[in-house]
């Protein structure tokens, strides 16, 4: 699609109010603005709430790029992140991100909205011609996020998702160890336990805050009444997110799956049986999943656990890995190892409870937008882990054992399984037809 089509396309929609879905069959995306080595990117967010503050004031971000455009269906978002920034008074300020990026040239652009507006604004983002670097969880389904693997594949996007433990020297260091074969064949993986979301109960409507466009914060999900219960506590809700806040399982829990298949070698398939072993103290269902090769990952351990010396231990973001020779424990920053002089070697660590391990990610983002390399954390391997949250989250409601096809994402003989791969989308805001 031409910029003067997409341009024309965007005036249709504000003349009538029509909602209009962003995407044609068949679209030509625009090429990239070639980067040199001493260019700055120009970017862009979608998305002003914490986790952008965290990205925008990151030193790697400033040391490679300058923000210009900010987007944000809630425009009092934009001014809280304003006052917390240096250089907003730089920024073009949008409350629709889809005019953003028809109006501005972006090179890349930075996708830190709920989890079921992320997809859409990844895959119009890269219709206009940008790199992305999404937020995970980078998908609301596994369907959904099997759409933005074929969105990427054909625009030959560079997308970074945003499990940073994959750029961080010591965990990657570690990771390889273990594929390297180090602790022999890895017969278990043991990872934390993570919170399952909850089912929206209707709330009375409350009065919409000022600022709110409340149709496009609602998305591809039902239009429901305001409740400020959805705006700021949505991670939580089956229909938004897989509970993306800490201790959910599309929270911290796509960055300890995330180790876990990292340390597996196993970015290009997943588990082929899943099933649920009873409740842990907490109430939490407890979930166990096999791979072809008979290696179990087991989602059993408390959360919040401390060592003997009642410090947190990181395990929360990481896995231990138990192989034939020795038990390898990759946490954020950090290693503990039955063998330590399997460990001596590695980089140095880190205080894990600093934000610090986001440079490496963000420069690795931006050192693949100038190659055109396949980043860190690319949509494949973050396809994969996402959809161990939701197999979890799946099997957990279906509350039986699951025969799951990693080839295929679907479920084996299990009809109603394999309708919790997708969600209906609301009209508007659907996907193009060649992805979905």
């Amino acid at each position: 699609m031409k910029r003067r089509d997409f341009l024309r396309k965007s005036a249709l929609t504000a003349a009538t109010g029509i909602s209009i879905p962003y995407f044609i069959t068949g679209c030509v995306r625009p090429t990239h603005r070639r980067i040199g080595p001493n260019d700055r990117f120009k970017v862009g967010f979608i998305g002003c709430g914490g986790r952008a503050h965290a990205l925008m004031n990151t030193e790697r971000l400033s040391d490679h790029a300058d923000v210009v455009a900010v987007a944000d269906c809630y425009l009092t978002r934009i001014d809280e992140r304003a006052k917390a920034t240096p250089g907003a008074d730089k920024w073009v300020r949008y409350q629709d991100y889809r005019k953003m990026l028809e109006k501005e040239k972006l090179d890349a652009v930075f996708v830190p909205t709920t989890t079921h507006a992320r997809v859409l604004a990844c895959i119009t983002a890269m219709q206009a011609g940008c790199d992305v670097y999404a937020e995970k969880p980078f998908a609301l389904t596994i369907a959904e996020g099997r759409s933005l693997a074929k969105a990427v594949k054909k625009y030959k996007t560079v997308l970074q998702v945003g499990t940073q433990q994959r750029t961080i020297p010591i965990n990657a260091w570690a990771s390889k160890l273990i594929r390297d074969g180090a602790i022999g064949k890895v017969k278990e993986v043991l990872a934390p336990n993570f919170i399952a979301p909850d089912r929206w109960k209707p709330l009375p409507a409350e009065e919409m805050p000022p600022g709110l466009d409340w149709d496009l914060w609602c998305n591809q999900t039902e239009l429901r009444p305001y409740h400020k219960e959805l705006q700021f506590g949505w991670a939580k809700w089956w229909d938004y997110d897989g509970v993306g806040k800490s201790w959910g399982v599309t929270g911290w829990g796509t960055h300890a799956l995330d180790q876990a298949q990292d340390g597996m070698g196993a970015d290009d398939t997943g588990p082929v049986e899943i099933w649920t072993e009873g409740a842990d103290a907490a109430g939490n269902v407890r979930v166990t999943m096999k791979y072809a090769n008979g290696t179990l990952l087991k989602c059993h351990s408390p959360l919040r656990q401390k060592d003997d010396k009642g410090h947190n231990v990181y395990h929360d973001l990481g896995a231990i890995f138990v192989g034939e020779k020795a038990t390898l424990e990759i946490r954020r920053g950090s290693l503990v190892c039955d063998h330590p002089e399997l460990i001596k070697d590695a980089p140095p660590g880190y205080p894990a409870a600093t934000n610090g391990e986001v440079v490496w990610h963000i420069k690795n983002f931006f050192d693949c937008c100038r190659s055109r390399k396949r980043p860190a954390a690319h949509v494949e391997a973050a396809q994969r882990a996402t959809t161990l949250c939701y197999l979890i989250n799946i099997v957990r409601d279906m509350n039986r054992k699951l025969k799951w096809d990693p080839k295929a994402e679907k479920f084996i003989g299990d009809d109603q399984a394999n309708k919790e791969l997708s969600r209906p989308r609301r009209k508007g805001y659907e996907l193009p037809k060649e992805f979905a």
